[in-house]
């Protein structure tokens, strides 16, 4: 019609789904009208058939039951005043070490995340708790901000991540082989920030100010007295390693050994249902020693603290997000009991009421409907593309440049990293993602992995301007005298530290794929 063939129009489709979500158009909808405009230029009344065909496709994904059940289960829990007890309890843990504040806001925020997978429910929550307690400690206003804002972003990568729903029913992968594959990475990335604040809270004491003296005296001893505490959990913790990663190959040999063992008609003595390995259970019960033996030296105080906030809301992240990985259940009936149980611990703590319940469900409904249509919308766009052949001068690109499978990942991810700025995760996973899952095989490229080195990158969409939603929900409960720039220019470490992450991961892929690989 316009003189211009088919990969053209596909271009010219994209090139206007951006210029349109610059001006502010509502991503879905835009998402459809886009598709069925092209969609009718290129194959007339036809599009129609495929945009019902397309939608019910969509609305018929078993996998996508599971958003709402986790969304009402991170709702829950935020209403249930959870965060107020587990940042508290970890504070106490953790008030001697420089830094304390914003390392058990990390550690929270990582907890938090686990529960809830709502970047703006935990940034928003962080930013009225732990940013004024780290502001009112003295610290400093870039760190306090930073530290809110890169572990608020913690849930788009750690399970049950809603990105990795979306991108597993996108890429055709499975979602607890991702929820498996996220977890390490995910444990890495907020380990790398504690690391990062601990070592500049030292360098630089007057960043942030040790806790007074009588917050200090609620801890039932005094860090500053008892050196030793850490040194003997240190050497305690070493001595656990050893142990486990001995137990870990006996309980290994013993399995294969018993399996192997057939009676000389060929038929198995003993019969084993090897599906979750034993070295799994070594590594839970060290990893529990450990943590008791932590307990104990820290005292009453503390331990009744962190069993009335952390236990029970470790043991029902362990119970969904166990279930989903050992293959108990689906994603979908996980998500159901993890609801179940958030709905009872927060009738535990005497914090379940029909306001809030009421809350909960109409937030729920209104997230789910925006990530249903929004899927819809991407659905109905990816299809009208892929039949435009859009992909052909991408296609056409690579050929062109022929890179080595390193070369086209890094491109990749150049390019993901670059539409972060002024693109959201949603649309960066159902328009621009697709478009190179094709070439995934013609490198030799596990779309799993492509898959978490995604989620590590699409951190930086959040941190990173003009977009930038965490800073700009921090920005909107932080004090008046704290500027945007100042939240900008505190998050800017905190993305070398997303960069370094992804570096690692590529470089030990195992950090990745050794869970999934062990599990399935």
């Amino acid at each position: 019609m316009f003189g211009l063939g088919n990969p053209e129009l596909g271009v010219m489709m994209l090139a206007l789904f951006v210029v349109f979500i610059m001006f502010g158009f509502p991503i879905a909808f835009t998402l459809m009208a886009l598709g069925v405009g092209f969609g009718y230029l290129a194959m007339g009344d036809t599009v129609f058939q495929l945009v019902v065909q397309r939608t019910y496709s969509v609305m018929a994904n078993d996998v996508l039951v599971s958003i709402p059940l986790f969304v009402f289960m991170g709702y829950i829990i935020e209403r249930a005043n959870i965060l107020d007890r587990l940042f508290h309890s970890i504070q106490l843990a953790i008030g001697g070490l420089p830094g304390s504040l914003a390392i058990a806001t990390l550690a929270t925020c990582a907890i938090f995340a686990t529960a809830t997978g709502i970047v703006g429910a935990v940034v928003t929550l962080m930013g009225l708790l732990a940013f004024p307690a780290m502001l009112r400690a003295g610290y400093d206003v870039r760190l306090s901000a930073g530290v809110v804002c890169a572990g608020g972003c913690l849930g788009i990568l750690i399970p049950p991540s809603v990105m990795l729903i979306l991108y597993g029913a996108t890429a055709g992968v499975s979602v607890p082989k991702l929820y498996a594959g996220a977890l390490f990475p995910g444990l890495l990335l907020a380990g790398l920030y504690m690391v990062y604040v601990l070592v500049v809270c030292m360098l630089k004491p007057e960043l942030a100010p040790k806790l007074p003296a009588d917050q200090r005296a609620r801890l039932g001893f005094d860090w500053d007295k008892d050196k030793s505490f850490l040194i003997r959990y240190l050497i305690i913790a070493a001595l656990l390693v050893p142990v486990t990663f001995v137990g870990v190959l006996g309980m290994e040999w013993l399995a294969n050994v018993l399996r192997a063992a057939v009676t000389p008609a060929g038929q198995r003595l003993v019969v084993i249902d090897y599906e979750v390995p034993a070295g799994v259970f070594w590594t839970l019960g060290a990893g529990a020693a450990a943590g008791l033996v932590m307990l104990l030296l820290l005292g009453k105080t503390v331990f009744w603290s962190l069993a009335s906030s952390f236990f029970p809301l470790t043991l029902l992240i362990m119970s969904v997000l166990g279930a989903i990985f050992f293959g108990i259940a689906t994603p979908t009936e996980a998500a159901a009991v993890g609801s179940l149980g958030s709905l009872i611990l927060a009738a535990a703590y005497k914090s379940l009421t029909v306001q809030k319940l009421k809350e909960s469900v109409f937030l729920t409904g209104r997230t789910s409907a925006m990530v249903c249509w929004l899927f819809v919308g991407s659905f109905i766009f990816s299809s009208i593309f892929a039949y435009l052949g859009g992909h052909e001068p991408i296609k056409a690109f690579m050929a062109w440049v022929n890179p080595s499978p390193t070369v086209f990942l890094i491109i990749t991810q150049v390019i993901i990293f670059v539409l972060g700025w002024p693109l959201e995760w949603t649309e960066i996973i159902v328009i621009f993602v697709p478009i190179f899952l094709p070439l995934l095989q013609q490198f030799g490229i596990d779309p799993l992995f492509f898959g978490i080195l995604i989620a590590l990158n699409i951190q930086t969409s959040f941190l990173s301007p003009p977009v930038a939603m965490a800073p700009f929900y921090l920005k909107g409960v932080a004090p008046a005298y704290v500027t945007i720039n100042q939240i900008f220019s505190g998050v800017m470490p905190f993305l070398w530290i997303v960069l370094l992450a992804m570096v690692l991961v590529y470089i030990f892929p195992g950090i990745a794929l050794w869970l999934p690989n062990y599990l399935y």
